[in-house]
This record gives structure tokens, C-alpha cells and sequence, in this order.
């Protein structure tokens, strides 16, 4: 796509930016793959529409207030990624564009925005939150009504704050691998036996695991709303946290591992854009890790037990990973893996998109739900906690409540020889 778009003027990531709209040759092939243009049937509301937008804001040509509501309103799920014949890198535009609009405007979050940015990197923060939330909402007490659809996500039962942890877990026998294990924010708080499932299947492999204590938020959720500032900030953290000779960097949350391989982008014109690369180039999902290394057949279940999956869109279009979570789920005898229509479509969680966009986010979450019913599977399997807990809610306010693990979770179960339902 021809532009005019001023490269100097738009910050370090302007040619990123310029580059993405030139890759595209507006086709259309996005349409059908896009969530919100399922929804809505706005071409605005698709990712060439998107595009088109952002390029004429960047030209000069639109006010980016004009804009604003059809950019708010995409997921960032990175599905027209995939389904691109051009390759137009989508998240190298869209993150970069947020981020530069916020900087021009200086406009101050909305207080839903700003209450989440507060808590939800900080486990001990969000679990406060998330405590003060449940007696507002079993008091049914006066809530500001941006704040009401946070009330409506809190779940029922609170896992406990879990113990202090080691910092380094070994094999009882010589270690085959040694990784650095993110332990993520919000799923610290809402599933912390997702971390120690995982430490539990990477120690069982034979993998030396540490989990460093000066490690912090991953930045995916100040990046994905255009606070690159403090993205930046956190992602520093990390950068100096992780240092050392690993076979790879894991994480258990989709969205935190795809937040991870834009740090490139994230540092883009830095001094630190080299480490970040370094970074980015050894990060992976624990799925694609057990994978890639070659696990030891968990023992056969004690039935067979149908099992659905779902594609978290961080997994499947950001890391463009799909098989190797089949496969490891394929290699525990009697669990049969059944197909979910759709299941790389987007649940409507993403971030704090829920949040945000709550209209939009239940018709997503309920057209999930029902495609799982659909399937007839008896657990759903993922690799997100942001789908976990979305999908959760959907399917029990459709009265379906299914288990809905991590796939770690399950191997987890199945190496213990613990029931899975």
C-alpha cells in the first residue's frame, strides 16, 4: 500500500511502522480470520481497516480521535497475522501506533486502565484487589461503573498465596537441560499451581529449572495499550533478571511469551535492542519446549477422558504455535483429543480487553463456550490464563462446568497418576 507516511516524525519505530502499511495490498483475506469484524461487520473494524486508519492518522490526514474507537476496540489476537498471504507484520504497527498516540496526546488513562495497570503486574496488589472486589460484589456494594465489569471476572474461590519458592529446582538424575522459568502476574494470583505444574513436568524431564527473584511483569499489558514507556521499564527488569547461560527462557501464559518476543521491537533505536534480540531469540513456551526436547510418555489414564484445545491467539498466531501442544496432549494413552470448532479464534480475553470492551468480549467468550459444547469434549485444554479464566466464566454461565487446565496441569496429573476428573 502506497503512503506518505513522514518516517522522521514518527518515532523510532516510524519505519516499522511505515514498512507494515506498505506490506499491505489491502486484499481482504483478513476479514473473515478478524474477531471484532465477526462481531461487528464493520470494515473499520477489521485489520485492513485498522491499517487504513492508522496510516491516515500517520499521514496527517485523520484526527487520531477518529480513529480511536475502532483501534480500542482490536484485540491484538494477531490472527490476520496468520492468515496474511503478504506478511504484513500487524503487531509491529499497531503496539508502535498506540504507543506514539499516547505520547502526542498525554491523555491520562481511563480508571478502569489505570486501576489494572496498578494491580495487575503486582501479584500482592491484584490478590488485594481481588479480595476487596469479592466483598463488593457479595455486598453488592456501589461500584464505579467502569469498575464494574472487573467485578464481574473475579472467580468464586481465590486460590492461597503460595509458599515461598525455590529459586533453582533439579533432577533427581544429571540434567539434560537447564531453562529460567517466568512465573508470570496474574496467573500467580488466580492459578499458582500452573507454575508448579510446570516445574513439576521440566523437573520430571530432567530439567534443571530456575526461577529467578528479581524477575517481574513481562510489560505485555503497559505495551499492549500503548504505555511503552513502562513497558520498557519492566522488560529492563527482566533483561538483567534472566542473565546467564540457559537453554532457553520459558513461560506458562501465551500472552506473556509473545510480550517477550517484541522486546526487539519494544527497544527499537536503543542501546539495548541487541540484548533484546539475544532475549527474544531464546524465549519459547514451555509446550514448545517439552516439545522440542522430548518427554517421557506419561502413564496411561485410567479411561479415556475426551479432551478439547484451545488455541490461545498468543500461542497459535503471535509464536505461531499449534502442534506441539497436540502433541503432548496426544502422547498420554486414553485421552482423546477431540477438535474444537474455531479453535483459533479468539476467546475474548486478551489483556484486559474484558475489561474494556465487555460487550464485544462476552459475545466472543459465549460463541467459545458454545463451540466447546459443540465438540462434546469433557475438559478443555490451553496455554493461557487469560482463556482459562474467560472461557471458565462462559462455560458456567452457560451451566457447563468442564475443568479447564493448562496443558501442563495435565501431564502434571497424569505423571502423579491423579484423576483429571
Amino acid at each position: 500500500m502506497l503512503h506518505r507516511i513522514p518516517v522522521e516524525q514518527s518515532g523510532v519505530r516510524g519505519k516499522l511502522m511505515a514498512d507494515a502499511v506498505q506490506t499491505c495490498v489491502h486484499c481482504g483475506f483478513c476479514l473473515p480470520t478478524c474477531p471484532t469484524y465477526q462481531v461487528l461487520g464493520e470494515e473499520a473494524d477489521s485489520p485492513r481497516g485498522r491499517i487504513v486508519l492508522m496510516k491516515q492518522v500517520l499521514e496527517g490526514d485523520l484526527a487520531p480521535e477518529e480513529a480511536a474507537p475502532h483501534l480500542d476496540r482490536c484485540l491484538g489476537c494477531l490472527a490476520c497475522e496468520t492468515y496474511c498471504p503478504s506478511g504484513v507484520p500487524y503487531s509491529q504497527l499497531l503496539s508502535p501506533y498506540r504507543d506514539l498516540q499516547r505520547e502526542k496526546s498525554n491523555q491520562r488513562p481511563s480508571l478502569a486502565r489505570w486501576m489494572a495497570l496498578q494491580t495487575l503486574p503486582f501479584p500482592w496488589r491484584f490478590r488485594w484487589a481481588l479480595r476487596l472486589g469479592k466483598i463488593a460484589k457479595k455486598w453488592n456494594l456501589w461500584t464505579p461503573a467502569a469498575l464494574q465489569p472487573m467485578l464481574q471476572m473475579i472467580p468464586d474461590q481465590l486460590s492461597k498465596a503460595p509458599q515461598k519458592r525455590q529459586t533453582i529446582y533439579r533432577p533427581r538424575t544429571t540434567a539434560r537441560f537447564r531453562v529460567a522459568l517466568l512465573e508470570g502476574c496474574a496467573q500467580r494470583v488466580l492459578a499458582p499451581e500452573i507454575h508448579q505444574a510446570a516445574i513439576d513436568v521440566l523437573v520430571r524431564n530432567g530439567v534443571e529449572v530456575h526461577v529467578p527473584a528479581e524477575q517481574g511483569c513481562c510489560g505485555a499489558l503497559a505495551w499492549h495499550i500503548g504505555d511503552g514507556k513502562t513497558a520498557q521499564q519492566q522488560a529492563a527488569k527482566n533483561l538483567k533478571a534472566f542473565e546467564g547461560k540457559f537453554d532457553a527462557i520459558v513461560s506458562t501464559a501465551a500472552g506473556c511469551g509473545s510480550a517477550m518476543h517484541e522486546y526487539p521491537v519494544l527497544f527499537e533505536g536503543s542501546a539495548t535492542q541487541n540484548h533484546a534480540v539475544d532475549f527474544a531469540s531464546n524465549t519459547c513456551d514451555i509446550l514448545t519446549f517439552l516439545d522440542r526436547i522430548g518427554i517421557e510418555p506419561p502413564p496411561a489414564l485410567a479411561r479415556t477422558i475426551r479432551v478439547g484445545y484451545h488455541d490461545a491467539c498468543h500461542l497459535a498466531h503471535a509464536q505461531r504455535e499449534t502442534a506441539a501442544p497436540r502433541r503432548l496432549l496426544q502422547s498420554i494413552e486414553n485421552l482423546e483429543l477431540v477438535p474444537i470448532p474455531d479453535s483459533d479464534l479468539c476467546c475474548g480475553s486478551a489483556g484486559i480487553y474484558n475489561i474494556e470492551q465487555p460487550e464485544i468480549a462476552d459475545s466472543l467468550g459465549r460463541s467459545k463456550a458454545a463451540a466447546i459444547q459443540q465438540s462434546r469434549c469433557e475438559m478443555v485444554a490451553l496455554a493461557n490464563i487469560g482463556c482459562q479464566m474467560q472461557i471458565a466464566r462462559h462455560l458456567q454461565q452457560e451451566s457447563n462446568v468442564l475443568p479447564v487446565l493448562h496443558v501442563v496441569q495435565i501431564l502434571a496429573a497424569a505423571y502423579e497418576g491423579r484423576p483429571l476428573l
